[in-house]
């Protein structure tokens, strides 16, 4: 897999005209982005289908939890934007994840991934609602489940992909949020990572945020988290 496609810059602002800004500052250095929740409020599908029609790869990570025909409804919304990949949140169970999947035939290039235990939360939050596992038990037991499903991967942290790949094998997806480069803060997420060890242990992509999106220049930053993707 090529490197530039391995790394997806998340667009982690609440406006559409900063968001625009970025993708122009980075230019050629980046095609592939995240549009969560906050800039999909903010800007709406308008802009999704805007990074569409310049050619890059959309990562549109809404962590869909709700009845399956819902969930259904929205991954076939977000297969018409043209989007690549779309996630839904494994805690839903069967039911909601084999729904997405569902969903997604009509439309062969787009992925659907499972959400396991977002990167900010630990073993102590697992307990707070009743999840007496580990945050990397945790991880393999929703990935097992989603893999069942028909899922094409996961969302986890770098410090579970090595586990994840053993798990499900060298053909699914391991996209892994929480990426910092060596003496960066890992500002929200509690199981961060570096790039090349995500890699190494098996994440197919990397996603970044503040790192580069912060950066006073954004194009070098993502230079050396390309740097950092080669061992």
């Amino acid at each position: 897999m090529d490197t530039n496609n391995r790394i997806i810059v998340a667009l982690d602002c609440d406006n559409r005209a900063t968001a625009e800004d970025l993708v122009d500052r980075l230019g050629d250095e980046c095609g592939f982005y995240k549009v969560g929740l906050e800039l999909l409020t903010a800007a709406g599908p308008d802009f999704v289908q805007h990074l569409v029609g310049r050619g890059k790869e959309v990562f549109l990570d809404l962590k869909l939890f709700e009845i399956p025909h819902s969930v259904a409804g929205a991954v076939r919304a977000a297969g018409a934007l043209g989007v690549s990949m779309v996630t839904v949140h494994s805690m839903g169970g069967t039911g909601i994840v084999s729904a997405a999947v569902e969903a997604a035939r009509a439309f062969p290039d787009l992925r659907i991934l499972a959400l396991t235990v977002v990167t900010s939360m630990t073993d102590e939050d697992l307990a707070d609602i009743g999840v007496r596992a580990s945050a990397e038990e945790q991880v393999l037991r929703l990935a097992r489940l989603a893999e069942k499903a028909g899922c094409h991967g996961v969302i986890a942290s770098p410090q579970e992909a090595a586990a994840l790949r053993d798990a499900l094998g060298p053909d699914a997806l391991i996209v892994t949020p929480g990426i910092t480069l060596p003496g960066d803060s890992p500002a929200d997420h509690a199981r961060p990572g570096t790039p090349r060890a995500a890699l190494s242990d098996g994440a197919s992509h990397v996603v970044v945020g503040r790192t580069v999106t912060r950066a006073e220049d954004p194009a070098a930053a993502l230079r050396r988290v390309r740097t950092g993707l080669v061992p």
